[in-house]
């Protein structure tokens, strides 16, 4: 079975141009067929302050309201995608921007009201990703690059959880392709103490994830991050591994989740 590599991008290393520019040298180096999946950064949430548009986040989840659905699209699915997009054809890999509207992609819904209101905030199963035309997007020898926006049956666009689309589309390919599905970040890993990157945690299985985030070694944005990790492997995505970008194409960085 080929293998494919599916690799998320966080925010913060968005951001960072020198960072941004060294994982984008590495990614180009990974043998296809890959994708990519980006987070939006600090540029949508300054772009709001600059409107006066107020920014909520509840554990690591933006709340869109209905100001600020276009200015996440804006960024997201426009600025920053085409910024990736441009630097990677420039490195030579042949990258195209798409967001879950694209070639309906992925087919979300709208987030339900309870127990907490997200706006819009779109949520979806790996059997709404189309997966025959993804994989006849990575048989052209394409590199999708994902926002993190999707749209639902009646096109009304919604911002979406990077992190659930990275796991999302390992899953629905799963079948196809031996994913290898990895969180890249700031970090070395997952930490046991965030003020010590010598701390990584090497391997975190279902059954330690209560604990953990008990504890409070994981919270707020690594949240979503583990339980979706943890997802795919249940769902036989082949390997999960969260890490540094610089890391990238060290085999034996980060955390492995099993």
């Amino acid at each position: 079975m080929q293998q494919l590599t599916i690799v998320k991008i966080g925010g913060n290393i968005v951001d960072d141009e020198k960072a941004l520019h060294q994982f984008l040298d590495d990614f180009t180096q990974l043998p296809s067929p890959k994708i990519l999946v980006h987070g939006g950064g600090k540029v949508a949430t300054k772009l709001a302050e600059d409107l006066a548009i107020p920014t909520t986040l509840v554990e690591g989840r933006r709340i869109t309201s209905a100001a600020m659905l276009p200015v996440t699209v804006m960024v997201y699915a426009g600025l920053l995608n085409k910024q990736i997009v441009g630097q990677l054809q420039g490195r030579g890999c042949d990258a195209l921007g798409v967001c879950g509207a694209d070639a309906q992609l992925i087919t979300s819904h709208k987030r339900p009201v309870e127990p907490l209101d997200y706006g819009f905030v779109g949520d979806f199963a790996p059997q709404d990703v189309h997966h025959t035309r993804l994989q006849q997007l990575l048989g052209l020898g394409l590199c999708p690059v994902f926002s993190a926006i999707t749209a639902d049956q009646e096109g009304q666009l919604l911002n979406t959880n990077a992190d659930t689309i990275a796991s999302h589309l390992a899953v629905a390919l799963a079948p196809y392709y031996q994913v290898a599905l990895v969180y890249c970040f700031e970090h070395r890993g997952v930490l046991r103490d965030r003020k010590d990157e010598h701390s990584v945690i090497p391997q975190i299985h279902s059954a330690d994830f209560d604990q953990l985030k008990k504890e409070g070694v994981i919270s707020d944005g690594m949240l979503p991050k583990i339980a979706n990790a943890l997802a795919s492997v249940e769902q036989q995505v082949h390997c999960v591994c969260i890490k540094s970008a610089q890391d990238l194409l060290n085999p034996l960085a980060g955390t492995i989740i099993s």
